[in-house]
């Protein structure tokens, strides 16, 4: 249960602005890094990079099944990001966009197995 705002001053929109800004100003991977496992429970965190997982084989047009069978992520998690990655606020596309993803052809698919092509 979310608690009663406590600072009438401070609206969570600000709040929000505030980890934003927070999140910006970590200077490379590692104090990124230190930072997430600071802010998060390692459960949070997992969340989050189970999330950014599956991504890549989404945009690969992966089969949900067989991106659970690849990852381990529940098929609920990869069917909020691919509904997310369609029709969220644009930030996984931004961070695809400015994050070259490495492709999953690198990674070499099973024989016979080939992504789905996008309309």
């Amino acid at each position: 249960m979310k608690r009663k705002q406590i600072d009438a001053e401070t609206t969570s929109e600000s709040a929000e602005d505030n980890l934003c800004r927070a999140l910006l100003a970590m200077r490379g991977l590692g104090e990124m890094r230190s930072f997430l496992r600071d802010l998060c429970t390692p459960a949070e965190l997992e969340a989050l990079i189970d999330r950014w997982r599956v991504v890549p084989y989404l945009l690969e047009g992966m089969a949900y099944r067989e991106i659970h069978e690849r990852t381990g992520v529940s098929v609920t998690t990869i069917g909020r990001v691919a509904r997310f990655l369609a029709q969220g606020n644009g930030g996984y596309r931004a961070a695809v966009e400015r994050h070259a993803l490495p492709s999953l052809r690198k990674r070499g698919r099973p024989a016979g197995t080939t992504a789905k092509k996008s309309a």
